[in-house]
């Protein structure tokens, strides 16, 4: 680990309350503009890509970057909702960033931002990679928030992580078979009751049209060449709904794997603009 990435797993960690009373964990980095990193599924403030990615952006920006709900140094509270992950990140924009930043999500953090966006979160910029949705119809439904937390209830949480990433992030099936050999399975069971909460933060697969076109905030919509041409499709779609967005694709990003370097290059320019 470089002594970059280390500075910012040491950064000061800082926590608050969200409106329902749940801990929110986050930390702050950098000098600028604030910009707030809303991570996707299994992943936590202290993982490679999003420490990597604070640090890309810290020469430019104020980077905030903090646990959701279930996860990392963050709290929870039951019964989860949708709409407490907004408040979530409403109170660690109003909490770190004076009640108005820049927002960046990846994957269903994206999904997350837009939600949050259409909620009326306040966000001077907003900027997604790759919100999970599906625009083709014909394929099969994404796993449910009531069949993953099922398998959770029922102590089966290798067969929810499997489920979520075969059915939801399209992984083969040998693949997955594969990474149940290897420690790091372990984490993504320690998380898996949180991917009830992506499946409900995405639904049930298609664009949120109707949501998104009230949102009125300038937007970057990221997707990679390298994705599958659901990811894409989707970035596209998103990017036709809303009112005042840009889409950029970045070469040689996939989802899934992702250069932080080549991130911060993207977003820097339309995040100091």
């Amino acid at each position: 680990m470089n002594a970059e990435m280390n500075a910012e797993l040491n950064a000061e960690l800082h926590k608050l309350s969200s409106a329902d009373g749940t801990t929110i964990a986050y930390r702050r980095t950098g000098e600028g503009p604030a910009v707030v990193l809303v991570a996707g599924a299994f992943s936590t403030m202290s993982d490679p890509v999003m420490t990597g990615l604070a640090q890309a952006l810290a020469p430019y920006l104020t980077v905030i970057s903090y646990d959701r709900r279930g996860r990392g140094h963050s709290g929870d509270t039951q019964p989860y909702a949708v709409r407490r992950e907004i408040e979530d990140l409403r109170a660690v924009i109003a909490a770190a960033a004076g009640g108005r930043a820049a927002v960046f999500g990846g994957s269903s953090g994206g999904a997350l931002a837009l939600e949050s966006a259409a909620a009326g979160v306040e966000m001077s910029r907003l900027a997604v990679f790759e919100p999970p949705y599906v625009t083709d119809r014909s394929r099969p439904p994404l796993p449910s928030r009531a069949e993953l937390t099922g398998l959770v209830e029922a102590g089966r949480r290798g067969e929810a992580v499997e489920r979520f990433m075969t059915g939801g992030a399209e992984l083969p099936a040998e693949a997955v078979a594969a990474m149940r050999e290897h420690p790091f399975w372990a984490e993504l069971e320690g998380v898996a009751h949180t991917l009830a909460y992506e499946a409900a933060v995405v639904g049930a697969g298609p664009v949120p049209v109707e949501r998104l076109a009230g949102v009125h905030v300038p937007t970057l919509v990221l997707a990679g060449t390298d994705s599958s041409p659901r990811m894409r499709n989707a970035a596209e779609a998103v990017t036709a709904a809303l009112p005042e967005s840009t889409l950029t694709l970045m070469d040689g990003q996939a989802h899934g794997q992702v250069d932080p370097a080549a991130f911060a290059a993207a977003l820097v320019p339309f995040l100091t603009a």
